[in-house]
């Protein structure tokens, strides 16, 4: 009687947690797939016009990407990340690299008045969508980032 009472509970909580994981869980996993990731500063290099810059730049540079908000997503071809230019425009991205596990990944930020344009590369995979920062539109525009 005891063996099935032990049973009966153990399965309740298999059952329990599956239906409703624990935050930690459901953060990890959202994390693991998400387009638009939170980055670690100290992870991070981040160069503009192929200068590396200083650490006090490139954090909050980080911190600003981390803080914007994802508008929406965009289909491009891997070799097609000019085509995010505005005619007209004359913009050099920011390139902020990143090392996700044993994966390298590049973001082209392409910083406008109105928006951001990010185009992410992982590996052979791209991905382009679009942010809303006005502090990383503000700081690329105003200080070109330098």
């Amino acid at each position: 009687m005891t063996w099935t009472v032990a049973i009966t509970i153990a399965i309740g909580v298999i059952l329990k947690m599956i239906m409703s994981p624990p935050s930690l869980v459901v953060d990890w996993l959202t994390s693991k797939f998400s387009l638009h990731p939170k980055l670690n500063s100290k992870d991070v290099t981040v160069t503009f016009n192929g200068n590396l810059l200083e650490e006090k730049a490139s954090m909050r540079i980080t911190d600003y990407f981390n803080e914007a908000t994802f508008l929406k997503k965009y289909y491009i071809y891997p070799g097609n990340e000019n085509l995010f230019l505005h005619p007209g425009t004359n913009v050099t991205p920011i390139v902020i690299h990143s090392k996700n596990g044993n994966k390298d990944v590049n973001f082209f930020v392409f910083s406008y008045d109105d928006h951001v344009d990010v185009v992410k590369q992982r590996g052979k995979k791209v991905v382009a969508y679009r942010l809303r920062s006005d502090h990383l539109q503000n700081y690329a525009t105003s200080e070109k980032v330098v």
